[in-house]
């Protein structure tokens, strides 16, 4: 067994594996990503997890910037109606 399949296991000792789905699902991952995320851990994947983990902060972190432009856009539209 290799370091990083130990590593894994110790994560999942950390909390149950329903654990780790549920902290999926509540970080928005669709059933896919956390099936391949499920997968890595299985197999000792921890470069490709950490990847989509990676991947999936990044969307929505974007998302996140989406909307503050969109509150910017509206809080500029305010300040022009209550300037009339």
């Amino acid at each position: 067994m290799d370091d990083k399949k130990i590593g894994l296991e110790k994560l999942i000792e950390y909390g149950s594996k329903e654990a780790i789905i549920q902290n999926l699902k509540d970080a928005g991952c669709s059933e896919d990503t956390i099936e391949c995320c499920i997968d890595c851990l299985d197999c000792g994947k921890k470069t490709e997890l950490l990847k989509r983990l990676e991947n999936h902060r990044k969307g929505i972190l974007c998302k996140v910037h989406e909307g503050e432009k969109q509150i910017d856009c509206l809080d500029y539209l305010v300040y022009q109606i209550n300037r009339c």
